[in-house]
């Protein structure tokens, strides 16, 4: 029997076996059981429905991770209307340019970030606009309440697993944002993939530290919902109001960037206070590797365990993960959850060299990981060339990842390099090339060429070799204090860059090419790797 793959079975399902049992704990204290969640989605649908919004039409939601994210995604999934998630940390200009690519009806957003699209208004295609508090917002909004004082009636749509239901956007070498399409289907098989390797449950207490935008919480808006466990909502990442929850909420699971983890382990030592409730803990890490250090900390400390996954908005995100307990032990624990790991089940994880051929599993031959999945996106929303490159450089029908990677004896790959101008920062991408265009528009700067940089704290920063135009190190005609605040008036707030060096020249090839490599190989020299763990 065929059924099809559809979002909307998630919430669905919890109000059918879970109704009466708690679904949300909101910032602001409010306790939703599953019917009383649905039913806020269900009028939120009604509003959209009665504004005009219906399947296909892309509606976006701006919002940290609060309760009224939640309502809102699955609100606008249950019209068939493509829920558009922005990251709340762009800049106004980075908005108009999505909410316009995107050609967004109508947005949510936080009373926190609403200021950012009041600002844009008449510059995007959006009529409807609604936040989460009014009254502080300057100018028209619908207030989220009030828009909700309905009967909750609306008429839900024949819906195709095949058909987009969501559009993430991420940022791209080019520094334009690019939106990942997203169908039922391949959200519903991530967010089943995510149940099995994350190992969720219904008696879960998950707490929101990963953002909602984040590639739709990297499924967890789903997969928790539908397994019918408890989400407790948090506006960023407080560390102390973490360990609150732990021991209040009896948290049992959580995703943490290492920068984060690392957070966690420092204010251990410095407080010693109780780690959990009445549920073992566990927590996901993703992206480049966490250092053993911390690993060490978290696990052997805080008796937490570590899972690290790997993965990009392009595919799902997760693809592979080096929780896998049979090639895990006391003397390799570290040296194996380092790794980004093998792929999980129905994925295809390879790591090719220029011609497209695998690498042996040697752990010192790099090519690119290529990955096919059914978790993987469709396309580029209006991006053809870009959604042809991303699936066939090296080898036909594979996304590829970017990232440099070696394998090893037992099929597991570690990334070694970045084949992408992009720097991940605490989790976030940056593109490079961006902050090079930024920095370049400076009078006083005649070439410039940003790498990433290792940062303790975030794993990688930004780094600019910048050569004045004066040609004289000594007199620049700039400080590199002035550098980092043109950069802070012109781009959101994690892309900053920090740290300037002055150079006569930058190394080129024969053609006048950058050799970003070489200037890389320098900043990492004194790294085992040369990729952050941010």
């Amino acid at each position: 029997m065929e059924r099809p793959l559809l979002v909307t079975d998630f919430l669905d399902r919890a109000r059918r076996y879970y109704g009466e049992h708690e679904a949300v704990v909101a910032t602001t204290g409010e306790r939703y059981t599953y019917d009383e969640f649905g039913d806020r989605v269900d009028r939120f649908a009604a509003f959209l429905e009665s504004a005009g919004i219906g399947k296909g039409d892309r509606v976006a939601v701006l919002d940290p991770n609060t309760h009224y994210h939640l309502e809102a995604a699955h609100g606008i999934m249950n019209l068939g209307a493509v829920h558009t998630p922005l990251n709340y940390r762009l800049t106004p200009n980075e908005f108009e340019y999505i909410l316009s690519d995107a050609e967004v009806d109508a947005i949510y957003a936080d009373y926190d970030y609403a200021g950012k699209i009041e600002s844009i208004r008449d510059e995007v295609p959006v009529e409807t606009f609604v936040t989460n508090d009014a009254d502080a917002v300057e100018g028209d909004w619908l207030d989220f309440e009030d828009v909700i004082d309905n009967d909750g009636a609306f008429e839900r749509p024949e819906m195709s697993e095949d058909e987009v239901i969501t559009i993430n956007y991420t940022s791209g070498t080019t520094g334009d944002p690019k939106g990942v399409m997203r169908t039922h289907r391949c959200e519903t098989l991530h967010a089943y993939l995510t149940i099995l390797h994350q190992d969720i449950e219904d008696t879960d207490v998950y707490y929101w530290t990963l953002p909602m935008f984040h590639v739709n919480g990297w499924g967890h808006i789903y997969a928790v919902t539908g397994m019918g466990a408890k989400h407790i909502c948090a506006r960023g990442v407080d560390v102390e109001t973490v360990f609150e929850a732990l021991r209040e909420e009896d948290v049992s699971y959580l995703c943490a960037a290492p920068t984060v983890l690392n957070q966690f382990g420092a204010y251990y030592d410095a407080h010693d206070v109780p780690v959990q409730g009445a549920n073992d803990v566990r927590v996901a890490t993703a992206g480049a590797s966490p250092p053993e250090a911390t690993i060490r900390t978290i696990e052997d400390e805080l008796g937490w365990h570590i899972m690290h996954v790997y993965g990009a908005t392009e595919t799902g995100p997760l693809v592979t993960t080096s929780d896998f307990g049979r090639f895990i032990d006391d003397e390799s624990r570290f040296r194996v959850k380092k790794r980004q790991g093998i792929g999980f089940l129905g994925t295809e994880i390879r790591v090719v060299d220029e011609d497209g051929e695998d690498v042996p599993r040697d752990d010192s031959t790099i090519g690119e990981i290529v990955v096919r999945g059914n978790q993987v996106m469709e396309e580029y929303w209006n991006k053809p060339e870009e959604t042809e490159e991303a699936f066939n450089d090296r080898v036909e029908g594979y996304y590829h990842m970017g990232d440099l990677a070696t394998v090893d004896e037992n099929g597991f790959v570690a990334i070694r390099d970045r084949k992408k101008d992009i720097i991940i920062s605490g989790g976030e991408n940056i593109s490079s090339i961006e902050l090079e265009d930024t920095i370049f528009e400076h009078p006083a700067v005649a070439d410039v060429a940003v790498i990433p940089s290792p940062s303790e704290e975030w794993g990688e920063t930004p780094k600019a070799f910048v050569v004045p135009e004066s040609g004289d190190l000594d007199e620049p005609g700039v400080t590199r204090e002035e550098i980092t605040a043109f950069t802070r008036e012109r781009l959101a707030s994690y892309k900053v860059v920090r740290r300037i060096e002055f150079v006569t020249e930058l190394p080129t090839t024969a053609t006048g090419k950058v050799q970003k490599y070489e200037l890389r190989e320098r900043e990492w020299a004194d790294e085992d790797e040369m990729v952050g763990q941010g």
